[in-house]
């Protein structure tokens, strides 16, 4: 493992994650894809970072690398102080479970289990004290506004229902950073409203650090910081700062309109 000192020596407490001259690759050597070319950023705790770009520009491969569903084919990536590009298979899929929270497009739910059984389920594979894990579910439950359908199934709840379930399972173990990748794709707008303001709310009540993967402007326009991506290269960030969420959603537009990215309506 290796630690990441500034320029006094001192390591940055403030830095969760450091991405480092970070490189991905496929295929052979008569046929190599640059997915990912040598971007580099850093993600503070308690920040909401989106990242943007046309099709084929390389954030899903980097959402990946950070989940360690994808490995790096050059450069290191910092959690705190382990690289993750030095562990082993074994030593990854520990870090996972305790780290890491996942939101994906497809719910991924098991249909003969209840809500909170769904939410439940690997705390519960892994040992953990039963009270415990009620209790935090509760918290999680009551947070994300699904406690009255903890006892329902996936079938009998609305699509934007289950995707709080799906983050409710996210953050049941309190992870330090939770990746989401097009978690409102599957959503009608006001379930995907619903949604992006429950993120906001853990991102301020929790302290819950947010990479989100997405095309949608409207849905980054919730984020504090995005980055966007071009031909595998971070082509632009924007801070939202005080901003108000409306005319930062016009300046990611404007942005967009230079990267091929996909364009939404103001909602």
């Amino acid at each position: 493992m290796h630690t990441i000192y500034d320029r006094r020596g001192v390591m940055d407490v403030k830095d969760y994650i450091r991405v480092c001259d970070v490189e991905k690759y496929y295929g052979n050597e008569s046929n190599v894809t640059k997915a990912v070319d040598r971007v580099s950023f850093h993600v503070e705790k308690g920040e909401f970072i989106g990242v943007m770009g046309a099709s084929g520009s390389g954030k899903t491969t980097l959402l990946n690398m950070l989940a360690t569903i994808d490995t790096v084919t050059a450069g290191h990536i910092y959690y705190e102080d382990t690289d993750i590009t030095e562990l082993s298979e074994d030593a990854l899929s520990e870090f996972r479970k305790d780290n890491l929270g996942f939101v994906f497009q497809e719910y991924n739910l098991l249909d003969t289990l209840t809500i909170e059984e769904n939410i439940i389920l690997a705390l519960t594979l892994q040992g953990g004290m039963k009270r415990e894990i009620k209790e935090n579910c509760s918290e999680i439950l009551e947070l994300l506004g699904i406690a009255d359908i903890r006892e329902k199934f996936p079938y009998q709840v609305s699509g934007g229902q289950k995707q709080r379930c799906a983050c409710a399972r996210a953050l049941v173990n309190h992870p330090k950073l939770l990746l989401a990748d097009e978690p409102t794709g599957a959503l009608d707008s006001n379930a995907a409203q619903t949604l992006l303001e429950t993120f906001t709310r853990l991102n301020q009540s929790m302290e819950a650090t947010i990479l989100m993967v997405t095309h949608d402007a409207f849905s980054a326009s919730y984020c504090g910081r995005i980055l966007f991506l071009k031909d595998g290269k971070i082509f632009h960030e924007l801070v939202r700062g005080e901003k108000s969420r409306k005319f930062f959603l016009q300046e990611i537009l404007d942005v967009l309109s230079l990267t091929g990215g996909e364009l939404s309506d103001v909602k």
